[in-house]
């Protein structure tokens, strides 16, 4: 639906150049949604939700998986503001091991990491989404490395533009920075509005596009606001886990994604964009429940071939079990894991290596580290640098 464009311009000057900044007005959209447009779709993403959902009872533990997840989302989202860090580099880098990878990049992802948890513990403990949140959120995004002179944890208080080398050829000009206060507590009221017939998964998408046009932050907007949709689907109990994230689907469509919002700015089609977010959530959260599936089968097959190796395959499972829970590690730190003597855990390793279920990764004959092969191949997969 063309409603025409969903907010005001207010003239203003940056670093010398006369720019019209948009303010967006309050959500929800006006004329309302068509939600009849957006019942199948909707529906669909529900579906794949709940199926998603389920793998918090499915698994048999569920941090497993968690614990690479959030890795791998922070290496997505970190990718698309433009750092070089693969989901390897960033496991490696936890170790201390960094194979040629910048640093700043790897502390990019890491802030990422402890941003996301810190939300989630905050959230668990009983405290709301709101502005104080993400801000605190943001605090933990910029608090080391690149844009750690940007303000952390504090609204903008000068005007920024996303796109072109100077304002006067800005791609979008969000508002002033006046203006940030009260665009930021009108989202927050929306946030937590209940009665608007909206579903929370739809009114997700809208937050999103809302903090994005509002870029309320010097630095670190994109990565905020994406989380922004993992939070407020947890936080109104869609998802028990933090196991969906769009940032592989932003990436691969990524000007499909800047082309919708500019348009819901433009031309007032919340429903063109809902339409993509949605078909993102279903793409996404059936993706995910396939790769729980391909873990848990991966992990059976090699369980099943350690367990035919016979007298030894003891310390080999226990390894196994760790490396499952951290997929690249020393022998050292697999001993104190497994709670096995540096020599067990050193033969379960060879037959491990032997039976192509993990490799060195060092090519050192001290301070070695080892991998489970095919776990990081399938969890490495879309994170590759582009």
């Amino acid at each position: 639906m063309k409603r025409g464009e969903t907010g005001r311009y207010e003239t203003t000057t940056i670093v010398g150049e006369t720019v019209r900044a948009f303010v967006p007005a309050r959500l929800p959209p006006r004329p309302s949604l068509d939600l009849a447009a957006l019942q199948s779709p909707l529906e669909k993403a529900l579906l794949a939700l709940g199926r998603l959902d389920s793998l918090a009872v499915l698994l048999p533990d569920t941090h497993l998986l968690l614990y690479t997840y959030i890795r791998k989302e922070a290496v997505l989202s970190s990718q698309i503001e433009g750092t070089q860090s693969s989901l390897s580099d960033f496991l490696l880098s936890e170790l201390k091991e960094l194979p040629g990878t910048p640093l700043d990049d790897v502390i990019e992802v890491s802030n990422y990491v402890a941003a996301l948890e810190h939300g989630l513990h905050r959230m668990r403990d009983g405290f709301p989404l709101c502005n104080r949140l993400i801000r605190e959120i943001h605090a933990k995004l910029l608090s080391q490395g690149r844009g750690s002179d940007k303000a952390p944890g504090e609204f903008r208080r000068s005007q920024n533009w996303i796109g072109g080398s100077r304002p006067g050829t800005a791609r979008f000009v969000p508002p002033p920075a006046h203006a940030v206060p009260d665009c930021m507590s009108d989202l927050e009221r929306f946030i937590h509005t209940r009665d608007l017939g909206v579903s929370a998964l739809l009114r997700a998408g809208l937050a999103h596009v809302q903090f994005e046009t509002i870029h309320p932050f010097l630095d670190g907007n994109g990565r905020v606001g994406r989380l922004l949709i993992t939070f407020m689907l947890c936080h109104d109990g869609i998802l028990r886990e933090p196991l969906l994230y769009l940032s592989l689907y932003f990436k691969q469509y990524r000007e499909d994604y800047y082309a919708l919002l500019n348009d819901v700015r433009q031309n007032g089609d919340w429903e063109a964009w809902l339409l993509f977010f949605l078909e993102g959530v279903t793409q996404t959260a059936e993706g995910a429940v396939q790769t729980a599936q391909r873990l848990l089968s991966l992990f059976q097959k090699d369980q099943l071939r350690l367990q035919q190796t016979g007298r030894v395959a003891g310390s080999a499972l226990r390894v196994h079990q760790v490396l499952q829970e951290r997929p690249i590690a020393s022998l050292q730190e697999l001993a104190n894991r497994a709670e096995l003597s540096f020599p067990a855990v050193t033969a379960g390793m060879q037959i491990l290596e032997k039976l192509g279920v993990a490799r060195e990764l060092t090519g050192k004959k001290r301070n070695r580290l080892f991998g489970y092969d095919q776990y990081l191949a399938i969890l490495g997969e879309g994170t590759e640098v582009l």
